[in-house]
């Protein structure tokens, strides 16, 4: 059996290589002499490096792909270089520049990462995954590549989208790389741009669907149980036909979670109970409108209704202070287009073919957007919610920034600086008459690496809707008042390592109160969290 690698081999495997953090003792140990600059670099200087460089790009798709390469040659020196300054490299990783990488995928490719199961080895993945090295998988984030944030189906090309997301997982919440695996189901493309492209990567074929597409889901979920009984699959800009049955499928039997539906939700819900220290109110006096019906407005009008209940409120009730807005209008339940999930919020109401009409109806004390289609909220319908609200609560949650119903300055100007105001994406600061504002970011980047950490720490068997409340309410606590004073309704992301560990720790609380983990309870839950948490450390 050979030894650990050495030589050019240590250099090119990106969990132990150091570069130029190498020792002399080290070169002369592992056959590196003469293979490294003759300086000993410390990590300092290393990340330091990596600031200078990446400050010196043009554009951000440029600094996406260098953190890529670094990540495909030093992990650690990746991770160190992340969470010295998350606030700077999250957009960087993720939203908005992962998008236009999922986009331009097939042209920027330079290494394999994570791994890709095509439908035509239907039978065969269990063979497949058994390739992948690690043999301890914890997480697995996996897309089908259809729904990639507000970009449409990018076929294969979505798998910057797990990869991303695991990044964060590591990044914000302190989740072991090691266990984690970005995974893309390409069942095909139905992209005619992509299927034309001598450079995409993909399977060249329309998608399959139905009764096929659900077995070839099923045996990739059963061959995850049998490899990786541990684990917990977290799905991924599906299709919303795809992902709410999906999720109801699962949800019961597997450790798993839809971050779009779930997440989505936990980190709207942080947001309006942030809101609620702003523009006052209980939870279960407000009455929310969802620009947007599909899987992301539904689970989040679910959560919030959920949570309703729990102070105290008919659920049924709930549901109905919840009102959805698509293409065809209003959800009323004199349509006969509605699909069964989005049926327990159609209200009892006359239809409303305009957005701006149906606020002036419903009265909504906030808006929520989802729908992917910029500039939706315009000046009607904001200068509508700030004649009906002292304090109008305006979330335009839409991915990439080119697709939020309005921006921050939109938002503030248009409400004469009165809106309670958070968004998918980041927008800079607002000066309105002298007065600063610090747009918030509902990004889910504050639940989905959280709950992560909590499921690791724990072992927990599954993931419950009452768990994203949890977590909800865990973020909104750590919200100061100075924070508030500047509009800033989630903790600064400046701080995010600091603010998911203490939500992974409540989560956990919850886990081991339900009897979900597979570990027994310690005295502190919190040093537990704390204890598993990977740290960008070079070992010896």
């Amino acid at each position: 059996m050979s030894g650990p690698p050495t030589g050019y081999d240590l250099l090119r495997n990106p969990r132990l290589n150091k570069g130029t953090a190498f020792t002399e003792a080290e070169r002369r140990a592992f056959g590196l002499e003469g293979l490294l600059p003759p300086a000993v670099t410390t990590m300092a200087l290393q990340v330091a490096r990596r600031h200078g460089e990446i400050a010196t790009l043009e554009n951000d798709l440029q600094k996406y792909l260098v953190l890529s390469d670094l990540q495909a040659r030093n992990e650690t020196l990746y991770y160190a270089v992340l969470m010295s300054d998350p606030a700077t490299y999250m957009p960087i990783v993720y939203t908005p520049t992962v998008g236009e990488a999922c986009q331009k995928f097939a042209h920027i490719f330079r290494q394999a990462r994570g791994m890709y199961l095509p439908i035509t080895v239907r039978g065969r993945i269990k063979e497949l995954l058994s390739n992948w090295p690690e043999k301890d998988v914890r997480f697995i984030v996996v897309t089908d590549g259809e729904r990639i944030l507000g970009l449409g189906d990018l076929g294969a090309g979505g798998m910057g989208i797990p990869i991303g997301k695991l990044s964060l997982y590591t990044a914000c919440a302190g989740v072991p790389p090691q266990y984690c695996l970005p995974i893309v189901l390409d069942v095909g493309t139905n992209n005619q741009v992509l299927l034309d492209d001598p450079l995409y990567q993909g399977l060249r074929q329309h998608r399959v669907r139905g009764e096929e597409y659900l077995a070839f889901v099923d045996e990739f979920v059963a061959a995850v149980q049998r490899l990786y009984p541990k684990c917990c699959i977290q799905w991924e800009d599906f299709a919303n036909f795809n992902a709410v049955p999906i999720l109801a499928r699962y949800c019961d039997k597997i450790c798993t979670f839809n971050d779009d539906i779930q997440g989505t939700a936990g980190v709207a819900l942080a947001g309006i109970f942030g809101a609620l220290r702003l523009s006052g109110g209980k939870l279960d006096e407000q009455r929310f409108l969802f620009l947007g019906a599909g899987s992301a407005a539904t689970g989040i009008a679910e959560l919030i209704s959920l949570a309703m209940g729990c102070e105290g409120m008919d659920l049924a009730a709930a549901r109905r202070r919840n009102a959805l807005f698509d293409i065809n209008g209003l959800l009323v339940t004199s349509r006969t287009d509605l699909a069964d999930f989005q049926k327990p919020f159609a209200q009892e109401a006359p239809p409303a073919s305009t957005f701006v009409e149906a606020v002036e109806a419903l009265r909504p004390t906030g808006i929520i957007g989802v729908s992917t289609v910029p500039k939706l909220f315009n000046r009607e319908v904001i200068e509508a919610m700030a004649r009906i609200n002292a304090r109008p609560i305006i979330f335009p949650y839409s991915n990439p920034t080119s697709r939020s119903e309005c921006t921050a300055e939109e938002a503030y100007r248009w409400s004469e600086g009165r809106a309670v105001f958070a968004s998918g994406s980041p927008f800079p600061l607002v000066e309105i008459n002298g007065r600063r504002f610090v747009p918030g970011q509902g990004n889910n980047v504050y639940i989905f690496p959280a709950m992560g950490m909590a499921v690791f720490a724990t072992e927990a068997k599954r993931v419950t809707e009452e768990m994203f409340i949890v977590a909800a309410q865990a973020v909104a606590e750590q919200v100061t008042e100075e924070d508030l004073s500047m509009g800033l309704i989630y903790p600064p992301q400046s701080h995010i390592l600091k603010a998911s560990l203490h939500v992974a720790e409540r989560i956990a609380g919850y886990i081991f109160d339900q009897g979900l983990a597979r570990v027994p309870r310690p005295d502190d839950v919190g040093a537990l969290v704390r204890a598993r948490a990977y740290r960008p450390l070079y070992g010896d």
